[in-house]
């Protein structure tokens, strides 16, 4: 959903103050939100307490540059672009649960895809011939099985899984180590601009901030917080894509990782992650299955939450069955199903099954019942 800066200006500016406040760490602003559930409210409270935030903190509290915040609010004015907050709905949901994530994303393309199922694909700036090769056929696989991919837009590994999504004509997340207007490495320019076109570009940093070291860490943890699971194609035994793994492993959530030759360097870093507890993976259905539950349970959250905006979409559009929903409403019966004999019967993933179950259920076509079960609606 856009954000209307017109109607929300006071709150915008309020968010952006806290945000480019020095001093002021994620911790400390989910702190005061959690606190007030009022971003304006919150602002005051920091504005009494300023004296927590040091000398440039207290100044830049007291004076905004009113100039940068103008900049911020031009930049969030243009088509595609907008801020979303751990007080907006559209949140995406992995990440609001997700401890020590930002409490705010400046997004640009479509803030849609961050809802979608996605699997983290990440691995090595100076990737081996093969090493890219998996990496395109492991993010088209898994595009086709109803995931998307989200990375860190660098060089290798990560470009490779970005490029190959949107080849697939599947929606792909970026998450920057800059702020959303800038591209690092510029080389990725044509790339980051495809990406905002059919997915997103994201970035926990206001709109000029440069990459700093410290910058990308924190990219990296953003990247397995929106990810139900992520995959090491390749690494080395000093890769930033294990920092990815290791905040993976933080927040409970699945890590992959695709072994090689004992001659590769570039995979020692995946076999020290499988000594560790990664799974080993050779196929993308193995991942596919590892996580189609938990991308079912996704699918219901996105269905309490889009409900009634999908429901006012499909009352103006009636689009053509394509095959695929037709193949599930043959395999659907009088009697409630769960999704895995779904996927069993009609052969398509968890994840594809998930969004078109939400449609035929907005349509009238399909009925939830408890357990995650389905059935066809009686006529």
């Amino acid at each position: 959903m856009r954000m209307d800066i017109a109607s929300n200006r006071a709150d915008i500016e309020a968010w952006l103050i806290l945000l480019r406040t020095p001093g002021f760490g994620s911790a400390t602003l989910r702190a005061l939100i959690d606190r007030h559930r009022d971003i304006r409210i919150a602002l005051d409270t920091a504005r009494n307490e300023a004296k927590r935030c040091g000398a440039s903190g207290r100044s830049w509290l007291d004076a905004p540059d009113r100039e940068i915040l103008a900049t911020d609010l031009d930049w969030l004015a243009a088509e595609g672009h907008q801020l979303l907050t751990v007080l907006d709905a559209d949140f995406p949901p992995l990440l609001r649960d997700a401890p020590g994530a930002p409490v705010a994303l400046f997004v640009c393309g479509d803030a849609g895809a961050l809802w979608q199922p996605q699997i983290a694909i990440v691995g090595s700036r100076n990737a081996s011939h093969a090493g890219l090769s998996n990496a395109k056929a492991f993010a088209k696989a898994l595009c086709a099985a109803g995931f998307a991919i989200t990375s860190g837009l660098a060089e290798g590994i990560d470009a490779a899984a970005h490029a190959a999504a949107l080849d697939a004509g599947a929606p792909t997340v970026a998450v920057l180590g800059t702020g959303p207007d800038l591209v690092y490495p510029s080389c990725h320019r044509e790339l980051a601009s495809r990406i905002a076109a059919s997915g997103a570009l994201v970035s926990e940093f206001p709109p000029g901030t440069p990459g700093k070291p410290e910058h990308f860490p924190r990219r990296n943890r953003i990247i397995a917080g929106l990810s139900l699971g992520t995959l090491i194609v390749e690494a080395g035994l000093r890769s930033g894509s294990l920092i990815t793994a290791r905040c993976a492993v933080e927040l409970g959530r699945d890590v992959f990782a695709i072994p090689g030759s004992i001659q590769n360097p570039l995979a020692r870093g995946c076999h020290r992650l499988i000594r560790q507890g990664a799974a080993l993976v050779e196929t993308a259905e193995e991942i596919a299955t590892a996580l189609g539950s938990l991308a079912a349970a996704l699918g219901v959250r996105l269905r309490e939450r889009l409900a009634i905006d999908a429901a006012l979409e499909a009352q103006e559009t009636t689009p053509a069955r394509d095959p695929d929903h037709a193949k599930l409403l043959d395999a659907l019966g009088d009697e409630a199903v769960a999704v895995d004999t779904l996927a069993a019967r009609t052969g398509i993933g968890v994840a594809a099954l998930s969004s078109m179950l939400l449609v035929l259920e907005l349509e009238g076509a399909v009925v939830a019942e408890r357990g995650g079960t389905y059935l066809r609606r009686p006529p």
